[in-house]
């Protein structure tokens, strides 16, 4: 029987997503300066005013007031008629240290004996949909808000948008769970008050999106030809700025919170979540950490030809380093003559999902997360890159840089996209 399936993203600019950056980019600075940090940041943002509370056990010194201030200039909160700028908002901390009490569990005499930092449930997912094993829904709602950012950054075209912007895709699947084509679009945009009147608003916005964002869409080096020929049929239904007006928008519109963004930060409602967010926390957190891993399991397994989709769910106990279960879901799909309990018992041999194996498997210690904070924490591109670190870093590199000791260290972004395991899966399932 065929169905109809959405997903939805919201841009750099939407209030939560303001929270999630800053969480992460002080997360990444207390991690730059001391890679053993243990860090839970929360982030609440409203009307000119920027709260920031949070545990933190650290021998990093950091400037919180500059850096939430230099993210939100980043994202574009620069004009005062947004009721949030940059230069003018009010920044409070009120970060303490970690309780010892949780302390006691991950900070162990060896470090393999570390515990995982919270119980919990995590979920890994991937599909064949796309070449980067994502669902459709997700990642189309999630270009779209990228190229409309490049395009209000770039100044050329459409130069009334506003940061906070939001998307949602649905897609309509065949009896055979393949997406056959995309039913309806939404997009909802910040934009200056220049228009008349709401429909004179939305009849030039709509004709600027058809003009100018689709085509980038369609364009975008990460959508493959059968996503475009999604596209190409032209008859989806485009509803822009549905209530009207959009001039009132991030954190004077919405109060914005840390980790309320969780099926945009995953997988647009496909598979399942745990319900542990991502942003402000350090590896020591299996919220994050776990579901790091799980998706590089369901990743590479699908790569593998082990099944056309794949959900595992994985569980820990504060304080222990095993995990107490792993599950795993083909949807019926699995390409091997085992039920999906094998699948899940020879997966959990293969890999090492103790929190020490798992942030040693990707180094986790690195400061890596502010780029996960928009857009989605997968389905992204694995890249290098180098950047200053503190001597607290044991393998970075030593330099002399005018008269100063200085410390580099090339480090690797969205590791847990790697398809490095391929091969492993594999021969493991003799496929």
């Amino acid at each position: 029987m065929s169905y109809l399936f959405t997903s939805e993203s919201v841009s750099e600019g939407h209030p939560d997503k303001v929270a999630d950056q800053i969480s992460d980019a002080l997360l990444d600075e207390f991690l730059r300066q001391d890679p053993e940090s243990k860090v839970a940041c929360e982030i609440l943002v409203t009307t000119g005013l920027v709260i920031i509370s949070g545990e933190v056990t650290t021998n990093a010194w950091i400037d919180h007031h500059k850096l939430a201030r230099e993210i939100i200039k980043k994202i574009g909160y620069t004009k005062s008629t947004y009721f949030f700028e940059y230069n003018s908002c009010g920044v409070i901390s009120t970060l303490h240290e970690q309780s010892p009490d949780i302390r006691l569990g991950v900070i162990r005499q060896k470090p393999e004996d570390q515990g995982a930092g919270d119980q919990g449930m995590m979920f890994g997912y991937a599909c064949n949909e796309m070449k980067n094993y994502m669902p459709i829904s997700i990642e189309v709602a999630h270009i779209i808000l990228q190229e409309l950012a490049n395009i209000r950054k770039e100044g050329k075209v459409m130069q009334y948008l506003g940061p906070d912007s939001k998307s949602q895709v649905t897609l309509e699947y065949d009896d055979n769970n393949i997406p056959t084509k995309i039913n309806t679009i939404v997009i909802s945009t910040q934009h200056d008050d220049i228009w008349k009147t709401s429909e004179e608003m939305q009849k030039a916005i709509e004709q600027d999106i058809r003009q100018y964002l689709i085509p980038k869409v369609k364009a975008s080096n990460v959508v493959p030809e059968e996503v475009r020929k999604l596209f190409d049929q032209n008859d989806f239904r485009l509803l822009i700025n549905p209530t009207g007006k959009f001039t009132i928008g991030g954190p004077h519109g919405d109060t914005g919170l840390t980790g309320r963004k969780i099926i945009v930060d995953t997988y647009g409602g496909h598979g399942a979540h745990g319900g542990g967010s991502f942003s402000g926390k350090d590896p020591s957190k299996v919220d994050r950490s776990a579901a790091y891993a799980l998706r590089y399991i369901a990743k590479n397994a699908v790569a593998a030809g082990l099944a056309d989709k794949m959900l595992l769910q994985i569980s820990y106990a504060i304080g222990i380093a095993q995990p107490i279960s792993l599950y795993v879901n083909t949807y019926g799909t699995a390409k091997v003559p085992m039920n999906d309990k094998e699948i899940a018992d020879k997966l959990f041999h293969l890999f090492d999902l103790s929190p020490y194996g798992i942030i040693k498997k990707f180094a986790l210690t690195n400061p890596i997360y502010l780029p996960t904070a928009s857009y989605g924490h997968f389905g992204r591109d694995v890249y290098e890159k180098e950047i200053e670190v503190s001597e607290l870093h044991k393998d970075a590199e030593k330099r002399i840089v005018d008269g100063q000791t200085k410390y580099y260290k090339k480090i690797t972004f969205f590791p847990w996209e790697k398809l490095d395991s391929v091969d492993l899966i594999k021969n493991n399932f003799n496929l």
